[in-house]
């Protein structure tokens, strides 16, 4: 795999994601923030996982079942190779933090235990380091991404957006101390809300009093 940041939201980098494999491909065709990628072979490594797949919703994702082109638009225009991608920008209100935007996997691809996303965000957290950023933060909206990002060092900050997403965050040179109880209370602003879907209710289930998850190895070993 090969990680590459193409740029920092003042060269206002754009990519052409597949909007038929990734979520959110439309957020970075936009400009306004750095974007960064994994590229790889994806047809080998969805070849190589395709037993143990599953979208963000629990569900097998299936490589050959994807929605024909509509006329005028061809495969060729969308970027090769792409397995991951996110796109970021400072902190509107303190300029000292990164703010991670979105970030999508492909969806062949999530669920596989190769932790595409979380490493992803590793790789920024380091260029972002060594860029001169105090901290950096994301919000979600989903119980899977919370828990992924536990995982590159976020803890829950007990604050939520006006979209009802959760915010996270770590210093940028260290993960940040994560505890049981700080954990579940972001896991708590899930289990109330209405809507869930199957895998999500599993989910909750499964990690009921669980502790956070272990940080990458390569954190481990930082």
């Amino acid at each position: 795999m090969e990680f590459a940041l193409l740029g920092w939201a003042e060269a206002d980098p754009t990519l052409r994601l597949d909007y038929r494999r990734f979520s959110y491909a439309g957020k970075f065709v936009t400009g306004g923030t750095g974007v960064a990628v994994i590229r790889g072979d994806a047809a080998a490594r969805a070849s190589e996982t395709a037993d143990t797949n599953t979208s963000s919703n629990g569900t097998a994702t299936d490589p050959e079942s994807l929605a024909s082109l509509p006329d005028g638009v061809a495969e060729s225009e969308f970027a090769d190779g792409v397995l991951a991608a996110i796109t970021f920008s400072p902190d509107r209100t303190d300029p000292s933090t990164l703010k991670i935007r979105y970030l999508t996997v492909r969806d062949d691809l999530r669920g596989d235990g190769q932790q595409l996303g979380p490493q992803l965000v590793a790789f920024l957290t380091s260029k972002a380091a060594a860029a001169g950023y105090d901290r950096i933060a994301i919000a979600v909206n989903n119980a899977f991404s919370y828990h992924a990002l536990y995982k590159v060092g976020f803890t829950y900050t007990d604050r939520e957006t006006g979209l009802a997403e959760l915010v996270l965050d770590r210093p940028i040179g260290e993960p940040a101390v994560a505890s049981q109880s700080g954990y579940q209370r972001g896991l708590d602003v899930f289990r109330e809300r209405e809507g869930l879907s199957a895998a999500e209710i599993e989910f909750l289930s499964d990690h009921s009093n669980a502790v956070p998850p272990t940080l990458l190895p390569s954190l481990r070993q930082s």
